[in-house]
């Protein structure tokens, strides 16, 4: 479905629709952010897990500017205002940003996030402000406007600001299709699908220092070993079994004969100017993203 042409209001209701709902479900199950988790990326000690590893990447954060983009429920959001980031949290789903208020209220934050219910495209966002944008699966969502999505991101951007995206990726053909056998329930909106190559390389174009580290080759089985995904309040044996098969799969994927097996990917690097991105010499030049394989 996300090949095919829909008009950008449909994609903006459904995508709003669907994390709506998720958003009340979410509500429903409890909602709080356990301090648990706030400390564990205070001080993120496994590389190995992807969050962690963004965590340790973007390092000291106290007093930067950072554009949350596609903040959800507001995890990273909160996360980052409390290590002292100013944050500014973007999404499109009203039920998600109501939900986010209210978690950033009850968390007790010294200057909790500004939060922004819109698309980007449409959020009223300050022009060359942000020291680093962020997003946690995003950019999939907007393959029908992915220049679009980059150059709002880029004019939102200082100078050389940091980039920092995890995105599931498809970089070998027919993998998607073997993954989609596992017995691991598929979930998403309708238009949305994994990068691509060519994706990847429209993304070098706004960040010509791309680097793209892969995670979740067999990953993808701790959704049973971590029910909910909750890692802190799972029993110490799940706990060490979710940190070997994660461990086992930094390893392999660093190996660069393998490093396309991943199913999601950290993109970093440097946005660039939105006038000299969008300039044509760019666009033809835009090479293959590079593997990295170290911290």
């Amino acid at each position: 479905m996300a090949d095919q042409a829909r008009h950008p209001e449909e994609i903006h209701r459904s995508e709003a629709a669907y994390f709506d709902a998720q958003a009340a479900t979410l509500e429903r199950a409890g909602w709080r952010l356990d301090p648990a988790v706030v400390a564990r990326y205070l001080r993120p000690a496994r590389f190995w897990f992807n969050k962690e590893y963004r965590f340790r990447r973007l390092g000291e954060v106290r007093g930067l500017r950072i554009l949350d983009v596609g903040c959800g429920l507001g995890d990273n959001a909160i996360l980052l205002a409390s290590h002292g980031a100013r944050v500014t949290a973007v999404d499109l789903s009203p039920r998600s940003v109501e939900l986010a208020r209210r978690r950033a209220a009850r968390a007790g934050l010294a200057e909790p996030p500004e939060f922004v219910c819109a698309p980007l495209e449409r959020a009223d966002l300050p022009e060359a402000a942000f020291d680093v944008i962020w997003g946690d699966g995003v950019l999939h969502h907007v393959l029908h406007d992915l220049d679009g999505v980059l150059r709002c991101l880029a004019r939102a951007a200082r100078r050389d600001a940091r980039f920092l995206f995890s995105e599931p990726v498809d970089r070998v053909p027919g993998l998607r299709r073997l993954r989609l056998l596992l017995p691991v329930p598929p979930d998403g909106t309708p238009d949305e699908r994994p990068l691509r190559e060519a994706e990847l390389r429209r993304i070098r174009r706004w960040v010509p220092d791309l680097r793209v580290r892969p995670f979740s080759f067999a990953g993808r089985l701790n959704r049973f070993l971590l029910p909910g995904g909750a890692y802190e309040s799972a029993g110490a044996l799940r706990r060490a079994a979710a940190d070997g098969l994660c461990l086992a799969d930094w390893i392999a994927l660093g190996v660069p004969g393998l490093a396309r097996l991943g199913g999601m990917a950290v993109l970093e690097g440097h946005l660039r100017d939105a006038a000299r991105a969008a300039s044509p010499r760019v666009l033809a030049d835009a090479g293959p993203a590079q593997a990295d394989a170290g911290v």
